[in-house]
């Protein structure tokens, strides 16, 4: 797929970049990032809807995401701002938009630690059933929650170097796996039961909205891009070079991503029931921790349990840095109003921060909210973030004008679908 920033790059210089190891680096982080509850969770809405509705929802979602992720790294491209996607908005667009995006980005976040603290006990509990080491489900004790997420947090509080330095090894082993699960899966494909006819054509339109936010999670890495082309940037002194080996980057890994993630989702889909998806919905665990528990072989039970925890467990600590850091720098910006920042203890206030976080999340998993209401209520985030902003950044700022396109509508109108799902879910549907 082509774009204004490689065929810029190409009047020159394109024979000449070569494909680093630096690089290959970038591409598993996005495909790491991309790994997480959106894969584990997209089987059961397609095992809800229907292959037909997941096979819409792709051909709508994936240009669309494709497009996007380009757009957005040109965006960054036209900036001297090299620090973080909310310098370079209050670059272009002031100090309002800076703030609103500050906001949104602080949202996503929290959406990211709402659905991984939630899944990470439910699936938990669930492979301890399965593997025999309970009878019942320990997620139905409070306190279990409690003990998962303060395990979690102590070691994301202490793990950071540990966490990057095995990054790699942990999303190509992530990665093999989802591909092999496909794999083992096909066995147990039941094609005549699995393949419904198509829905009606109101019901058909409604459940591929309803869908396009569980797609787009499956294989989305923009929190990734804005750091990729920093780092580009600092490496690169020619700024379209830097352009051109994330662009490239960005294009590898989605390649990869959308060939593992389709196959990955569809083999599920054929093999786990319609009622079997229902079933995980209301237990509010994730498609692997169901195929472990429904499907014989010790094979399938250990490659999801494996799977889930690399994937799930990953994310979280991962998003818990930049979560954690987050609410540290709100409440320091609060308590440096009263007080001089030297005589704040910066230690107290981070130990706090971890309690807070504990609690809260602790909170929250005892509502047992449904992790796929979830993601369809928490979609206007990434609509207006990923798809909207972007656009209205191609459209009025004058260095990037010459990104307007059709493909920018296109990407627009997207975001505008992207954010209906709360709304239909509030019509009941």
């Amino acid at each position: 797929m082509s774009t204004s920033a490689e065929l810029d790059v190409s009047a020159g210089f394109v024979g000449k970049v070569p494909f680093t190891r630096y690089d290959l680096g970038w591409v598993i982080l996005c495909i790491g990032m991309a790994i997480g509850a959106g894969i584990v969770f997209l089987p059961l809405q397609v095992g809800i809807t229907g292959v037909w509705v997941f096979a819409a929802s792709v051909a709508l979602s994936y240009p669309a995401l494709y497009m996007m992720q380009t757009l957005y790294l040109q965006t960054l491209s036209g900036s001297t701002e090299c620090e973080h996607y909310a310098g370079i908005i209050t670059q272009y667009l002031g100090k309002n938009w800076g703030i609103f995006l500050a906001i949104v980005y602080f949202f996503m976040l929290l959406k990211g630690m709402l659905t991984y603290s939630m899944a990470v006990t439910f699936d938990a509990a669930k492979y301890l059933q399965s593997f025999g080491v309970t009878t019942g489900l320990l997620s139905d004790s409070p306190f279990f929650a409690l003990a998962i997420l303060c395990l979690l947090v102590l070691v994301a509080a202490q793990g950071e170097k540990l966490i990057f330095r095995v990054s790699g090894p942990l999303v190509l082993f992530k990665l093999g796996v989802v591909v092999l699960l496909g794999v083992v899966m096909i066995p147990h494909w039941d094609v005549r039961a699995n393949l419904p006819s198509l829905p009606e054509f109101k019901r058909f339109v409604i459940d591929t909205i309803l869908t396009v936010p569980f797609t787009l999670f499956s294989i989305l890495f923009v929190q990734i891009l804005s750091p990729m082309n920093i780092a580009f940037r600092k490496v690169e002194k020619d700024s379209r070079v830097a352009t051109y080996r994330a662009i490239r980057a960005n294009r590898i890994a989605f390649a990869i991503l959308a060939v593992a993630v389709l196959f990955f989702a569809t083999s599920f889909a054929l093999a786990l029931s319609h009622e079997q998806a229902l079933s995980a919905k209301v237990q509010n665990i994730s498609a692997l921790a169901l195929a472990g528990s429904v499907i014989h072989g010790d094979g399938v039970l250990y490659m999801t349990a494996a799977l889930n925890v690399f994937a799930i467990l990953t994310a979280f600590l991962g998003i818990y840095l930049g979560f954690e850091e987050a609410i540290k720098g709100m409440v320091m910006n609060v308590l440096t109003r009263f007080a001089p920042q030297e005589r704040v203890n910066a230690r107290l206030v981070s130990a706090g921060v971890c309690v807070s976080i504990v609690l809260g999340l602790w909170f929250w998993v005892q509502t047992r909210f449904s992790i796929l209401l979830l993601q369809q209520l928490a979609s206007p985030i990434y609509g207006i973030a990923s798809f909207i902003i972007p656009c209205v950044l191609a459209y009025k700022v004058p260095a990037l004008r010459r990104y307007v396109s059709s493909r920018v509508w296109y990407v627009f109108a997207f975001g505008v679908i992207v954010c209906l799902s709360p709304v239909l879910k509030a019509l009941g549907y």
